[in-house]
C-alpha cells in the first residue's frame, strides 16, 4: 500500500510573532483560510484516505494535532519527544511503516507548504508512487520549476542526457546545492538544468531502511532497537533513549546527497513553502492603496507595505515594510529582511524572555 507521511515538527520561528512554540506556523492558517496541516491533509485526499496518512510531530503538540487532525488515528500520530532533524523523523516514520506494512511505498512532505495546482500535484504524486515500484532502490523526490533566482531554497541539478524510460518528467540528480547567494541563483535560474528542491520524496519504506544502514549506520542501529520495542510498554523508554542518542542531521546531507539512486520528478505545482513573511507578502492581493494585509488601514504617500494586525495602522511615508501584530508582540522590517526574523527568536532566548517565544 501507499502511505503519506507529512512532517509536522517545524518551530516556525520566522513567524514571529505569530508563530509560537506552542503554536508554530504549522498549526496557523498563513496564507490560507485554514490551519497550514489541515490543508495538507485535505490536499491529498484523492490519493489517501485517513488511515493511510502518518504524521511525524512534536510531543508538545499532541493536543493541537489531536485537535487540528482528528480524523487521522491516533497511533498514527508519532510523537518525537524533541527535534532531531529531518533523518531521524523519516526514520521514525520509516520503522512505524515498515511494521505496519512492509512493502509500503512511503510519500513524505512537509506540513506548511502551499500547492497552487491540487490536480497536478496529486497527478504527480501518482507518477512518483508508480515510479519508486519500477525503481524498488531508487530515492526520489521532486524539483520545481524555479520562477526567478531565489536565495531561500536549495536546488537540484538534473542530469537531463539519462532519461527513464515511461516517466518522460523523471531525472536522475546530478548535484545538490545548498541556498545560493543571489548571482548564483541567477546562474542556477538561467541554466535550466536546476530545479527548487522541494523538501518532497518518495521511495519504498524498505529502500529508505536501506539507504540508512549504509549511509547513516549510528541512525539506523538505533531506528532498529526502537523497532524492536514498537507496541510493547518500553516504547516511550526506548522512544527517549533512541532520539538522546540519534545525529541531528538533515535527510538531505545524510542520505540524498551520498546515494547512488537518486532521482527527481520536475515539476510546476504553484509551489511555495511560505518561508517568510516575504512570501505572504507576495501571495497577498494588493488593495487599492498599494499595500495588502489588513482593510483596517491607512496609507498616506505609503506603498508596497505588508500589515496584518487587529488595529488600525496608520502609514506615512513608507515603502516595502512588513508590519505584524500579535496579541503582545509587534514585528517590523523591510521586505528582503524577513528571513533574519529568526535572529529575533534567538535575541529572546539569550534575554530569557520567554513569554514572547
Amino acid at each position: 500500500m501507499n502511505y503519506a507521511v507529512i512532517m509536522a515538527g517545524g518551530s516556525g520561528t520566522r513567524f514571529w510573532p505569530v508563530s509560537r512554540n506552542q503554536s508554530p506556523k504549522q498549526f496557523l492558517p498563513i496564507a490560507n483560510p485554514k490551519p497550514m496541516i489541515v490543508a495538507t491533509v485535505d490536499r491529498l485526499a484523492p490519493l489517501f484516505s485517513p488511515d493511510r496518512i502518518f504524521v511525524v510531530g512534536n510531543e508538545g503538540h499532541r493536543e493541537l494535532l489531536s485537535r487540528q487532525l482528528n480524523g487521522i488515528p491516533p497511533n498514527q500520530i508519532l510523537l518525537e519527544p524533541f527535534g532531531r532533524n529531518t533523518a531521524a523523523a523519516i526514520g521514525l516514520a520509516a520503522i512505524h511503516l515498515s511494521t505496519h506494512d512492509p512493502d509500503s511505498v512511503m510519500v513524505v512532505l512537509p506540513s506548511d507548504h502551499l500547492i497552487g495546482k491540487a490536480s497536478e500535484f496529486i497527478g504527480l504524486l501518482d507518477q512518483a508512487i508508480r515510479l519508486a515500484k519500477a525503481e524498488p532502490h531508487a530515492l526520489l523526490t521532486i524539483g520545481l520549476k524555479p520562477t526567478r533566482p531565489e536565495t531561500g531554497y536549495g536546488y537540484l541539478q538534473l542530469d537531463e542526457d539519462i532519461r527513464i524510460d515511461g516517466f518522460p518528467s523523471a531525472y536522475h540528480v546530478k548535484t545538490f546545492a545548498e541556498k545560493p547567494n543571489y548571482e548564483t541563483a541567477v546562474r542556477f535560474f538561467e541554466a535550466g538544468d536546476f530545479t527548487w528542491n522541494s523538501g518532497m520524496f518518495i521511495w519504498r519504506t524498505q529502500a529508505i531502511l536501506e539507504a540508512f544502514q549504509r549511509y547513516m549506520p549510528d541512525l539506523y542501529e538505533e531506528l532498529m532497537i526502537l523497532k524492536s520495542a514498537i507496541r510493547t510498554p518500553d516504547y516511550q523508554d526506548a522512544l527517549l533513549g533512541a532520539y538522546s542518542r540519534m545525529p541531528n542531521t538533515s535527510i538531505d546531507y545524510g542520505v540524498m546527497e551520498k546515494a547512488d539512486l537518486v532521482l527527481a520528478l520536475r515539476a510546476d505545482i504553484g509551489w511555495s513553502d511560505v518561508g517568510s513573511w516575504d512570501e505572504v507578502a507576495g501571495l497577498t492581493p494588493i488593495g487599492e492603496d498599494g499595500n495588502a494585509g489588513s482593510s483596517d488601514r491607512i496609507a498616506w504617500q505609503s506603498t508596497g507595505n505588508l500589515v496584518q494586525a487587529s488595529k488600525l495602522v496608520a502609514l506615512v511615508g513608507v515603502d516595502d515594510l512588513i508590519v505584524i501584530e500579535s496579541d503582545d508582540a509587534i514585528l517590523i522590517c523591510k521586505k528582503g529582511e524577513s528571513q533574519k526574523v529568526k535572529n529575533v527568536v534567538d535575541q529572546l532566548k539569550l534575554r530569557n524572555k520567554t513569554s514572547y517565544l
